[in-house]
């Protein structure tokens, strides 16, 4: 049989996205205006530079003979994949974007998405987080996703409101100590 009609595959080709986060079903996908220019970034990066140099490498491989014993070849083509993987769940991601800019909430004590919170929880602890968008958010700097279940709880309420978290472990009672916005850019 002829290569040209079978498929190449390791079994990872699949175009699920498993491991990136979904979007409830019908909603926004809410981001920063920072968010939303680094996810940007990163589309036009693979696609202007990163994108051209491995069709470069797969096109020379390619002309050096046997295919399924040449390493960049390989390499190339499962490169090419996940970046084409990558471009598609981008396109996706930026086509539904909402952009919120959270400083328009400068001076607010009510919480909205891009909000700056500090709460206390029952055992003293005080926690602050930043609530941003699902594809931007980062767990180890403080910042949450606003359709986690701490940033559904904080949402619209106000500084000193008293909240119920509903977490694994049962309902914690948690107060709000503070709310701030990022300052407008002049």
């Amino acid at each position: 049989m002829n290569k040209a009609f079978t498929k190449e595959s390791d079994g990872d080709d699949d175009d699920d996205d498993v491991a990136l986060p979904a979007l409830p079903q019908g909603t926004k996908n809410y981001m920063t205006p920072q968010g939303y220019a680094r996810l940007r970034a990163e589309f036009m990066e693979l696609l202007d530079v990163e994108r051209p140099k491995i069709v470069e490498v797969v096109s020379w491989a390619a002309k050096n003979g046997d295919r399924s014993e040449n390493g960049d070849y390989l390499y190339g083509k499962k490169r090419l994949r996940e970046i084409d993987r990558r471009l598609r769940f981008l396109t996706k991601r930026l086509d539904i974007a909402e952009v919120a800019d959270p400083s328009l909430h400068f001076g607010h004590d009510q919480i909205f998405f891009g909000a700056t919170v500090t709460y206390v929880n029952e055992a003293g602890e005080e926690r602050t987080i930043t609530i941003k968008g699902i594809d931007e958010s980062d767990s180890l700097k403080g910042e949450v996703s606003w359709i986690s279940p701490i940033a559904r709880t904080l949402l619209k309420a106000r500084e000193g409101d008293e909240l119920q978290l509903v977490t694994p472990k049962g309902v914690e009672r948690i107060e709000v100590l503070e709310v701030s916005y990022p300052r407008p850019k002049a």
